[in-house]
């Protein structure tokens, strides 16, 4: 049951409560009030309708008032139960006096219904507001209890929330630590790599150094051994040359005309001993002209190698 179906009971309850009530209260006056009518002075006849008036407003301020302590759970004690039956047996007696000296049972019958119904139904009324009061006691202390589990499920999962944001917190700050260490152990390894890579270079750049010394003393040796070698070449073969224009010269005047190639090697051998074009003539035994045409290729300076070629030649 719910807080909604609670008011509602209660509604249906009041409503029909105070329909009771109000259709007793009418009904009593009603019959009540000629029996005191009949019962009262002449001159005091319109004070009738009082009596039954009075005990039936003491009916309504007990429903009332039982309504409003069952709602909150109280009790009243004695005197509102004695109250209560009191002012039931009066409204009984008063409705049912008529009847009952007249000697009708069933006029006595009749006039007791509306007098008991409302008996019953305070005193019902009474039962059922209490009933509902510990029905609604109950489910607000069950809705109490359900707010303060469903409270302590949630401060349940707040901790635990807080504990999972702390572990991963935790987890995180042990996650950057290892990675700075692990980057800062990579750093070492870096700087020993490129302080080891640096050595190495400086190594090989001191040993190609080093190797391009030898190497560039290794080649000064070789030319200063092949300039060596060259120059003793060239005073080799200058001497030779001298040697052989010395042999050529020394010849003497060509008995015969020497063949072409031997004639250019007596002809570059006098243009190099400074003879005349005759004396040159004479040695191998060809034509002053041809001898002065020999000469003039001497003076150009690729003839004159070529000449000097042709005599150092074997």
């Amino acid at each position: 049951m719910n807080g909604v179906q609670v008011r509602s009971a209660e509604r249906a309850l009041s409503v029909g409560t105070w329909l009771i009530v109000g259709g007793a209260v009418l009904y009593s006056i009603l019959t009540v009030t000629p029996l005191m009518a009949s019962h009262t002075p002449g001159g005091w006849v319109w004070t009738a309708p009082i009596l039954p008036l009075v005990v039936d407003a003491a009916v309504v301020i007990v429903v009332r008032l039982d309504s409003v302590l069952a709602r909150l759970g109280g009790h009243g004690g004695k005197w509102p139960i004695a109250l209560r039956w009191m002012t039931g047996a009066m409204t009984l007696a008063l409705n049912v006096a008529d009847s009952a000296l007249n000697k009708d049972l069933v006029g006595v019958a009749v006039h007791a219904v509306a007098p008991l119904l409302l008996i019953v139904t305070a005193e019902t009324g009474l039962a059922y507001r209490r009933a509902i009061t510990r029905a609604v006691s109950a489910l607000e202390d069950k809705q109490q209890a359900e707010r303060e589990r469903r409270e302590q499920a949630a401060r349940e999962r707040e901790a635990a929330v807080r504990r999972e944001r702390q572990e991963e917190r935790e987890h995180v700050a042990a996650l950057a630590r290892e990675q700075r260490e692990h980057e800062a152990q990579l750093n070492r390894e870096q700087a020993e790599r490129e302080e080891r890579l640096r050595r190495e270079e400086r190594e090989q750049v001191a040993a190609r150094e080093q190797a391009e010394l030898e190497a560039r003393e290794r080649r000064e040796r070789e030319r200063e051994q092949q300039q060596r070698e060259r120059e003793q070449r060239e005073r080799q073969s200058a001497e030779r040359a001298e040697r052989e224009r010395s042999a050529l010269l020394a010849r003497g005047p060509a008995k015969e005309k020497l063949p072409e190639d031997e004639a250019r090697a007596v002809i570059a051998a006098a243009v190099a001993a400074g003879l005349p074009v005759r004396a040159a003539s004479e040695l191998c035994g060809w034509s002053v002209g041809w001898v002065s045409t020999r000469y003039a290729e001497h003076r150009q300076p690729g003839e004159a190698r070529r000449a000097d070629l042709a005599i150092a030649a074997p």
